[in-house]
This record gives structure tokens, C-alpha cells and sequence, in this order.
């Protein structure tokens, strides 16, 4: 369908062409927007872009900047005519949870939300979310939940949603959350208790959980769009993993599995789907699925599917895709975010499998699980966020939602994208890197994706829109740490005088800067940013005979074109004072492979090979040894998707190998 919507787009194009160019691009843009049902046909993310709203930007107060004189090593050229999908509203999202506070109540911390237009905030918070009662306060324990978890010793371990007493400022209660979506315009994400389907000592323990879950159904009226039923159920740190099965009354297994989940899930779903009917409200409602086949074992998606995938809405996954708690490096960070296609690809395939229908999928918590060097707290978690967020935009998923709002310093190891707790020098609810990051992605990135092809030096992820109001925004990461110059060409597209940017660094020198620069500005503190980041003006560039953008090291660069009458000439001349190689000339074959394969045409001055697989395991690293431009392997890898990373003293690559 994308093809054929090019093509429509191409013929409809060459009728108009004699047209003024201002006219063309003008006529070319509505067009996109009108005959996007055409074009598209029924698109991979489904209904989550019923809230697709087209978008409409004005250039921003700006400071002149003379054109860099630098030579252009990475030439991107843009097809303004090869749309390839409308973008969903809800890839901005993030996770609320209830142990950092009343947040609705601080004003501050609200316009900061509301800035970052996030369109979808999940609740109640993880793995709560299977011990989460969320009508019953303090003083009403459920009779039919046992005094302690299967392998726990913490009797108080139920969480409520109604907090009756003042002073407990340091939870958020149901209230609050609702008051925090109304306050930043966004729609709820409710992941409701699973685990008390399977840990409840009643007669009907699954029929009270759905009953439950329905009850909030009942009580959100139409406030959450979107509804997940548990969290990492497959995982033996969730609540309802493992139960006392002398306390369950209708034959559960000690541990949970995918069918019994499936069929558990046609009743949550049954129950909560009835409520909606009564009160009018449409919602949509998501089943658990494994990232990766070893995350929970090689059928738990197609058990899952076979069971409840004609009832289901949707299907979401979880990734902190570096290995876990490891003192990863710069480069280990940002190259897992290619992982993301791997993910929604694994599932659908399960799912087809289990001859199902193919649904949406949602990344609904992602971040790092690099520790030990302040990798969540840095800027470069900020570009790992970026990084994902255009990657689910480019392979087709329905929402991404950020872990999390806050958290707890952790030395830090907090995921926060906003501080909380004892961080050194910062008060509470300051903004992080990650804040900005996708505070100016969402400003500057339109409502249609763009198709886009790059040659020149490494390094570089652009991810290309449009704007109703006729504008290109881009999205530049420079992944390396060395500078790149970059020429964006637009094809058949009419530029107007003036392109923008906001450049996004952080401290110069340090590989996790807990700073964010913005146009070189900061703050004065230790961490953070500027305060004023509103009111930045962007640098503007005239445009003569080319778009040319400087991109630092470890960088992501914020782009507006103006449109207008004058069509640049395609230009992907590279000239620099680097060799210049092109990632797309290196070759692994066979591929796919049965055991031994072989790397061709490697960059002279790769100095390290590693593999990872799927979850971010590094299971082979040559390094700092001899490596010639032909390296045959034979490292008996199981079955499966690896990434192979070559890195150089200037360059950087990384490819796909599959095993069979």
C-alpha cells in the first residue's frame, strides 16, 4: 500500500508540475493529509492513529547563524513525495507511578508535562500494578488475598488507590492521576491488577479480578483510551508468577503460563469491554507479549495469541534494551535501539503463527539498564530516547511510553525523567536530558513520516517528517564522537528562505554528561538544563543552494525547513578530510546463516567486532586485535536475530545477522 500510495502521489505530482512551486508544495501537503486512507490502507499501528491529528508549526523566534563553511561528510536526501506512514500521537508517552508523590499538585511539574505534549501517560506504576487495589484505601485489605506472597515475607504488601488521609504526600493516589491527565491534556494508559486473578483466595478469583478491573472501567469513564491487563506477568518478580496453590480454590498451577493467562484475559476483557458498552466509552485493551523468545520462553506469545488474540485490541512489549546492570558504554547504549524493530517483528511473526490476526503493538515501559557511570540521569539517555522514539515510528508501532516520570536517585542509576529524591545539588521534579531530548522531537517532528536515504560517513539516524503547515521538521542523532556535516537534500520539495535548528550537547569531554546544552546554553547547576528552554531562539540559516547542518559529537539536532518556490538540486557530493565509507558496502554472508559466516568490505580502521543478541548480551568482542577487511566467524550461535558491531577510530557500523 505504500508503494502504490507513492505512485498515486507521483502521478498526481506530474499533473500539477507546471504549477508555481509555492502552489505545488502547498497542494502537495494537503494532498497527503486528504488521501492518507488511500495511500496507507489499514497501516500496522490501527486504531492508535485515530488521534492522529495533523499539525501545524510557524517558524520560531530566531538569532542569524552564518551557513557553516565546513566540507559535507554525510549527504541525507529526503523524498517529500515517498510518505510512508501517518505518525501516532501516543510515541511520546511516559509511566506515572505512585510512590514519587502527588505530582498533580505541583504546578511546576504540570506545565512541564503539558509541554512535552506526551499524549499518553500509563499508570499505576509496573509491577505495582499486580498488588494495585485501586478502590480500596488503607483500611480495607481484601478478605480474599493471602497475608504474604508466594516467596515473600512483607504482609503489608497491597497497594491502594484511595489514599483517605492528607498527609500521605508521598504516594499518588487514583485522584491524582486522573488530575495529572487532565492537567497535560493526555489519555490514560491503565494497567490493571492480573496478579489477584491468580493469588486471590475466593471461590472465583478471576471473576473478581475482571470484576474489579471493570469497576475502573466504570470509574474512568472514558478518561484512558487504553487498558493493559498486568504487567510482566511472565516475569518470576510479578505478583501472581508463582501462587500458593493450597490457598487457590479453582485448580490454578503453582506458576503462571500463556495459556492459562489467554484464558484468563477473555474474561478480564469480556468484563471490562461489557462496562464500556453501558457507559458509552470505547477502549482499547492490550495483551503481555514477550520481546524476544528467550524472555519467557519460545511460546509465550503464540500460547497467548492462540488464546485471546480474537478478542485482544493489542499486544505490548517492554525493553531497557542494554544487558542488565551493566556499566555499558556510549557506543553499547546508543546502537540497542535498532533492537525495536526486532521486537514488534518477533511478535507478529508468534502471532501469525498461532493463526491470529495481526494487531498493533505498544512499547509500553523502555529505557537502559546500563548502570554504574550516571547512564539513565545522562544526555546520551536522552538521545537513546530519541533514538527510539523515531525507530517505533519508522517500524510500524502504535505507542511508546517512556519509563519514567520520576523515580529515586539510585547514585545515579534513576530512571527519572525528572528528578526525585536525594540527587546532589537538584531539587525535586527538575527536569533531566531526557526532557529535553523529546520535548524539541515532539515540537519539531510533523504529523506524516518521510522516506529517506543517506551515504557518507557513519554515524548518523535522521528520521524525516512533514507538517500540514507545509514545513520539513528532521531529527538529526550524530551517534559518533566525531563532528559530521550534513547535507539535507529534499526531493521534490520548494524551500523558502530560512531552515532552524536547535542543537542539543552535553558536557564536552564527558561520555554521560548529567548537563544538557541547547543551543549552547544551560544551566548553572550540576545537571539539568536550561530553565528557559521556551523561550531559546533557534538558530536560523538562510538557504542558498543548500540545507548544511553541523552536527557535534554525540548529538541530536532539531531541524525547520521553510517551505517555499525554489526546488535545490539533489546534491550527494561527500567531500571531507576523512575517508568516507558507506555503511551499505560491508556484506555478511551468508545471510541468513547456519553457523560459520563471513564480514566483507570492513572499514580499515575497525579495531572492534562485537555480536549481541536480541536482548542486548554481548556474546562475542574481538578487540584491539589485528582485524583485516575479511573476518570469517564460526561462534556456534543459536537460532536467532544478533547485531554485529563494527567500530573504528572514525567510523561505526552496525549490521543484522540471522541464524537458522
Amino acid at each position: 500500500m505504500v508503494r502504490f500510495g507513492r505512485n498515486l502521489r507521483y502521478l498526481v505530482g506530474r499533473m500539477i508540475e507546471s504549477m508555481n512551486m509555492r502552489l505545488r508544495s502547498a497542494l502537495l501537503t494537503i494532498l497527503i493529509i486528504s488521501l492518507t486512507p488511500i495511500l496507507y490502507g489499514q497501516t500496522g499501528q490501527g486504531f492508535f492513529l485515530d488521534g492522529w491529528q495533523s499539525k501545524v508549526i510557524s517558524s520560531p523566534e530566531s538569532d542569524d547563524v552564518f551557513v557553516p563553511a565546513d566540507q559535507v561528510t554525510v549527504a541525507v536526501t529526503i523524498d517529500y513525495n515517498d510518505t510512508l506512514t501517518k505518525i501516532s500521537p501516543y510515541l511520546f508517552g511516559d509511566n506515572a507511578n505512585t510512590w514519587t508523590g502527588c505530582m498533580s499538585d505541583n504546578a511546576t511539574l504540570m506545565k512541564h508535562m503539558a509541554d512535552r505534549n506526551m499524549g499518553v501517560l500509563r499508570g499505576p506504576g509496573g509491577s505495582i500494578s499486580d498488588v494495585f487495589f485501586w478502590n480500596r484505601n488503607v483500611n480495607q485489605r481484601p478478605d480474599d488475598v493471602p497475608l504474604t506472597l508466594a516467596g515473600q515475607t512483607e504482609e503489608n504488601w497491597p497497594w491502594y488507590g484511595d489514599r483517605p488521609y492528607p498527609w500521605e504526600t508521598w504516594t499518588m493516589d487514583v485522584d491524582s492521576f486522573y488530575s495529572i491527565l487532565d492537567q497535560v491534556n493526555a489519555t490514560g494508559m491503565i494497567t490493571v491488577n492480573y496478579g489477584y486473578a491468580r493469588y486471590g483466595t475466593g471461590d472465583y478469583p478471576v471473576a473478581n479480578a475482571a470484576h474489579m478491573a471493570a469497576d475502573w472501567v466504570r470509574y474512568d469513564n472514558g478518561r484512558s483510551s487504553f487498558w493493559e491487563i498486568g504487567n510482566e506477568v511472565f516475569g518470576n518478580w510479578e505478583a501472581g508468577y508463582r501462587i500458593e496453590t493450597s490457598l487457590n480454590k479453582d485448580g490454578q498451577p503453582q506458576y503462571i503460563n500463556a495459556t492459562l493467562y489467554g484464558q484468563h484475559c477473555r474474561v478480564f476483557i469480556d468484563s471490562m469491554k461489557a462496562v464500556a458498552q453501558e457507559t458509552g466509552t470505547d477502549i482499547k485493551i492490550g495483551l503481555v507479549m514477550a520481546e524476544g523468545s528467550s524472555t519467557a520462553g519460545a511460546a509465550w506469545n503464540r500460547d497467548v495469541a492462540a488464546q485471546a488474540g480474537d478478542v485482544a485490541d493489542f499486544y505490548l512489549v517492554h525493553s531497557y534494551f542494554t544487558p542488565w546492570n551493566t556499566n555499558s558504554g556510549v557506543e553499547t547504549i546508543l546502537d540497542s535501539y535498532q533492537y525495536a524493530g526486532d521486537y514488534i517483528t518477533y511478535v507478529w511473526n508468534e502471532v501469525a503463527a498461532a493463526g491470529k490476526p495481526t494487531l498493533p503493538v505498544a512499547l509500553t515501559e523502555y529505557n537502559i539498564f546500563a548502570v554504574g557511570s550516571n547512564q539513565p540521569v545522562s544526555h546520551v539517555n536522552g538521545m537513546h530516547a530519541v533514538l527510539v522514539t523515531g525507530e517505533a515510528m519508522k517500524t510500524g508501532y502504535g505507542a511508546a511510553l517512556r519509563w519514567d516520570l520520576a523515580n529515586g536517585w539510585d547514585n545515579g542509576n534513576d530512571h527519572g525523567m525528572f528528578s526525585y529524591g536525594s540527587e546532589p545539588g537538584i531539587e525535586t521534579y527538575a527536569p533531566r536530558p531526557a526532557f529535553y531530548h523529546l520535548y524539541y522531537m515532539q515540537k519539531f517532528t510533523g504529523d506524516i513520516l518521510l522516506n529517506s536515504t543517506m551515504i557518507g560517513a557513519t554515524g548518523m539516524v535522521v528520521t524525516p517528517t512533514a507538517f500540514h503547515s507545509g514545513q520539513v521538521g528532521v531529527t538529526l542523532v550524530n551517534t559518533a564522537r566525531i563532528q559530521k556535516v550534513v547535507r539535507l537534500n529534499i526531493a521534490d520539495f520548494g524551500v523558502g528562505d530560512r531552515f532552524y535548528t536547535y542543537t542539543l550537547t552535553g558536557t564536552p569531554g564527558e561520555d554521560f554528561s548529567r548537563k544538557v546544552y541547547v543551543n549552547g546554553l544551560s544551566n548553572e547547576l550540576v545537571a539539568g538544563g536550561p530553565e528557559d528552554y521556551e523561550s531559546i531562539k533557534a538558530d536560523a540559516f538562510a538557504i542558498t543552494d543548500e540545507v548544511k547542518i553541523i552536527a557535534p559529537p554525540l548529538s541530536v539536532t532539531y531541524v525547520l525547513i521553510e517551505s517555499g518556490t525554489r526546488e535545490l538540486i539533489i546534491n550527494n557530493e561527500v567531500t571531507s578530510v576523512e575517508e568516507i565509507y558507506d555503511e551499505q558496502t560491508i556484506g555478511i554472508y551468508p545471510n541468513p546463516a547456519q553457523g560459520m559466516f563471513t564480514i566483507s568490505n570492513i572499514f580499515p580502521d575497525i579495531h572492534e567486532i562485537e555480536i549481541i543478541d536480541i536482548n542486548g548480551k554481548s556474546l562475542f568482542h574481538q578487540k584491539d586485535g589485528f582485524i583485516g577487511s575479511k573476518e570469517t566467524l564460526d561462534l556456534n550461535l543459536l537460532p536467532g536475530i544478533y547485531l554485529i558491531k563494527l567500530t573504528g577510530s572514525n567510523h561505526q557500523a552496525t549490521k543484522k545477522l540471522i541464524i537458522r
